[in-house]
């Protein structure tokens, strides 16, 4: 038992850094209430917890180099709980952004790359691919068991006292911080590159912004945006503008390699085949959960009128089946290799979207849902149990933090993507089906379409079927248009939760692409791309394989 201690501190820590996403997707109604806003803003909110995690994980991979990841990883928790402390009194949206965006960002920044690190100091061989299946099975615990504990305690108590128990958890986690042992540096100490930070943070940031607003603005045709750039929406011009900033990162850290001065992150690092495959698939894995966990709680609590607590019972599955199928599969990938178990996770997860497809009605089936909740949970359990230590064992020992940013900024990157993708394809499909849907309906006076298209000019949010009823009898619409307007919104409304369900679908299929190179076992044979020939890859079974830095830049 002694031997896991630090298992159980780093895993605590991984736990703590994934239940909030999930918490607040389960609170999104309350949150909308509590802050008198709208979805669209709570979906903001979460977006940019993920980006601001994204756009600062490398900094925090680095900073760990430099101060020592021991360190970097309490002082991350500090940071973490000065965010949650905040988050419970937050009285303002803006202080709530402040406080989790924000604070409790920077610190889950400073906190995952050293932690990923920490695990690969702390464990070896097969302890390490275990490790590493057990911390995947809490991330997708924390992401799953969240909609249950927030939900009981958003519909019986208050979702604040989630963030005052965070506090409460950081403080006992450093009370047991001397079971991680610190791994002095053995080589000369880093610096940090700015320039490369403020690119990299700026590229990801307007990229991700972009998409997020895209639900809004509209992709070309300009819809509710606050400026429009030559008639066109600015959707395309600000990620591409994010697109150019990152380009540009490229070249600036290339630079500074060439010129023997450390970087933010040594982009050679990506042509090793297993750890590129396995970065890409990381933010496949993350943009589909987090685009569902998004969805899905909206269809339960806005279509069905489900309080918290029954939409957390609800996700209960997703927990109970990601936890069992992670620590199996860490097992297992050991015997058949990751890209196997990482083809199976996905096919698991293309039969739990069709499934869950079939499900979205105004009147939901329990059971079928509970199945197509645990299929998902199972397909998401051999993705978790397997990414990480496909990632830390594709390089050396020196270059695991900097492996531990690029891993959690691939992760956060996803997170964010699929909030904000996802999300605005919900919304856009929504207002779409909408207003063709208002357009042709034959119950509708001209009178009542007039004021509809008002209405949608000045934006359209994803409400419940009661609001919109209100709305219209607020505008002294008959009885029998209010109703016609009623039943065409919750078509509309369903429509939109397939479009987004259907996209994520879209995602999975494509992730396919992206495995080939990850280790296929014992036995398998990986192409390197730096010129010196085929190599073994590193796989779970041979923890210690990989490409040196000298043989990448050779």
């Amino acid at each position: 038992m002694a031997h896991w201690r630090a298992l159980i501190v780093l895993g605590t820590a991984q736990f703590l850094m994934v239940l909030d996403t999930s918490v607040m997707n389960v609170s999104i109604s309350q949150l909308v209430e509590d802050f008198d806003t709208e979805v669209t803003a709570i979906q903001a909110v979460i977006t940019l917890y993920a980006l601001v995690m994204a756009a600062f994980m490398l900094i925090g991979g680095r900073l760990g180099d430099i101060l020592g990841r021991r360190r970097v990883f309490f002082l991350g928790l500090v940071v973490y709980a000065t965010g949650s402390a905040l988050t419970t009194i937050a009285p303002t949206l803006w202080v709530l952004v402040l406080g989790w965006s924000v604070i409790e960002g920077l610190g889950a920044a400073l906190v995952l790359p050293a932690m990923a690190a920490l695990v690969a100091e702390s464990y070896r061989g097969r302890d390490r691919a275990v490790a590493y299946g057990v911390i995947g099975g809490l991330a997708g615990a924390g992401i799953a068991v969240g909609p249950l504990l927030g939900g009981w305690v958003t519909t019986y108590l208050t979702w604040r006292l989630v963030f005052a128990g965070e506090v409460v958890v950081v403080a006992v986690v450093l009370c047991f911080r001397r079971v991680i042992a610190d791994v002095p540096r053995t080589g000369p100490r880093p610096t940090l590159d700015l320039v490369g930070a403020t690119l990299s943070a700026a590229g990801l940031g307007l990229g991700v912004l972009g998409v997020l607003q895209s639900g809004t603005w509209g992709w070309v045709q300009p819809r509710n945006p606050p400026f429009t750039v030559l008639g066109f929406a600015p959707t395309l011009f600000v990620v591409a503008a994010g697109v150019a900033l990152l380009a540009f990162f490229r070249h600036w850290e290339r630079h500074r390699e060439r010129a023997d001065r450390d970087p933010l992150v040594h982009l050679s690092l990506l042509r090793v085949p297993p750890l590129r495959s396995g970065l890409m698939t990381l933010v496949s894995q993350n943009l589909i959960l987090l685009g569902l966990f998004f969805t899905i709680p909206l269809y339960l609590q806005v279509v069905q009128g489900f309080d918290a607590f029954e939409t957390g019972l609800r996700l209960l599955p997703v927990s109970a089946a990601m936890l069992a199928s992670s620590t199996v599969a860490a097992r297992l990938g050991r015997r058949v290799g990751a890209r196997r178990m990482v083809r199976l996770g996905l096919t698991a997860l293309v039969g739990a979207i069709v499934w869950l497809l079939a499900t979205i009605d105004p009147v939901i089936d329990d059971a079928q849902f509970a199945c197509a909740m645990a299929l998902l949970g199972l397909g998401m359990g051999m993705l978790a149990s397997q990414l990480g230590n496909v990632v830390q064992s594709s390089v050396d020992e020196e270059e695991r933090s900097e492996a531990g940013g690029m891993q959690f900024t691939a992760q956060n990157l996803g997170s964010a993507l699929g909030t904000a993708l996802i999300g605005s394809i919900l919304v856009g499909a929504l207002a779409q089906a909408f207003t063709a849907d208002v357009a042709d309906d034959p119950r509708l006076s001209q009178e009542a379409r007039d004021q509809t298209g008002v209405a949608l000019e000045s934006g359209i949010s994803f409400v419940s079927t009661d609001q919109v009823r209100s709305a219209a009898e607020q505008a002294g619409l008959p009885p029998a248009e209010i109703e016609a307007l009623t039943d065409t919104y919750a078509t509309a409304q369903l429509n939109g939760l397939k479009a987004a369900i259907l996209a994520a679908g879209g995602i999975t299929l494509a992730s396919y692409l992206v495995t080939p190179h990850l280790p296929t076992g014992r036995n398998g044979r990986t192409v390197r791309t730096d010129g010196e020939g085929p190599a073994a890859p590193p796989d779970s079974a041979d923890p210690a394989a990989g490409t040196s830095r000298s043989a990448r830049r050779s």
